[in-house]
């Protein structure tokens, strides 16, 4: 029951690797259970390098702290305690990858598909927070009881063996390397099944391979697709097929998506002289309709106009001084004669 820092008390050890141990351990000042990872030089490491060593895990882990990422275990602490760094983390509940593998054996494609992503995520927030990841493993992952898959290890030294405390840290390429290898092992035949062309673009040097790669794993995991054929080692990206509408979408003016806003904008451009056509016919209609009711209107006003005593009306046209009607419409009235 050893407490660290005045506050947190170390219940069991939940893990134990060769940079160090992993305790289940309770926040007193919180009430709350956490991990806390008790970092360990691992074996090789040069002699006299264990400072410089903690003093990068120290730094890394004081930035893993404004990490905001569901697949990072969320660091809430960093204290020093006999001479080594302590990180307190976010107790993540579930299975790792390697427990799940083990039992269940080989994920199927669209799991393997949103694991990888899920990891992908992980390593990108990781790095932008200035905190590369070293050691990716399907032991580092966890598949947590809410859903979540969570890379745990962030920042706890976990360099290769002789690799020196200041070594340069990984870029992405061998970010993408190391996913390719965790999806690799995901799944029952990673050499000709179907996400081998996946797993064969993440480890290509070209960064268009694997952007093409990422892409196809995103659509195996949000459709269940099955990417036979869809991602090339020698080309800049995903192969594209004429009966593929989600590629044909993403061509620029000259492609389909152009071709479909030129009919569209063609199609306006023939309903327009058809509605002016239309409007200007009701515009006329509606003149013809008003000439008519004053026409009406100024006939029945006409003392002279209409039937008489034994007189008949006329649709004949008014001729200029007729008895009974004016010279034109609207002018003055002619006076009745006897």
């Amino acid at each position: 029951m050893t407490l660290i820092a005045g506050r947190y008390r170390l219940l069991d050890a939940l893990a134990e690797g060769a940079a160090g141990i992993v305790w289940r351990a309770r926040d007193e000042a919180l009430g709350r259970e956490v991990a806390v990872k008790e970092v360990h030089a691992p074996p090789g490491t040069p002699e006299g390098a264990e400072p410089a060593l903690y003093a990068r895990v120290e730094r890394e882990a004081r930035a893993a702290e404004s990490i905001a990422d569901p697949g990072v275990a969320e660091v809430y602490d960093v204290v020093v305690e006999r001479g080594r760094p302590w990180i307190v983390m976010e107790l993540v509940r579930g299975l790792t990858l390697a427990e799940t593998l083990e039992a269940d054996g080989p994920l199927p494609d669209r799991e393997a598909a949103r694991v990888a992503l899920g990891v992908l995520a992980a390593l990108r927030a990781a790095r932008s927070a200035g905190v590369p990841y070293r050691e990716l493993g399907p032991d580092r992952v966890l598949l947590a009881n809410d859903g979540r898959v969570v890379v745990t290890g962030v920042a706890t030294g976990t360099s290769a063996p002789g690799d020196a405390p200041d070594a340069p840290p990984p870029g992405p390429e061998e970010d993408a390397r190391s996913l390719a290898a965790l999806l690799g092992g995901m799944v029952a035949d990673p050499r000709s099944g179907p996400l081998a062309p996946v797993v064969a673009g993440l480890a290509d040097r070209d960064a268009g391979v694997r952007a093409g790669a990422v892409r196809v794993l995103e659509r195996v995991a949000g459709a269940g697709e099955r990417p036979r054929g869809e991602v090339t080692t020698e080309g800049r990206g995903p192969e594209r097929g004429p009966g593929r509408p989600e590629d044909r979408e993403h061509e620029g003016p000259g492609g389909v998506r152009g071709a479909r806003t030129e009919e569209r904008a063609g199609a306006v451009r023939r309903r327009g002289p058809r509605r002016g056509v239309v409007v200007a016919a009701g515009v006329v209609g509606l003149l013809v309709i008003l000439g008519a009711l004053v026409w009406q209107a100024v006939r029945d006003d006409d003392p002279g106009a209409g039937p008489g005593g034994g007189g008949a009306s006329s649709t004949a046209p008014a001729v200029p001084g007729a008895a009974g009607t004016g010279a034109e419409v609207g002018g003055p009235a002619a006076t009745p004669r006897s």
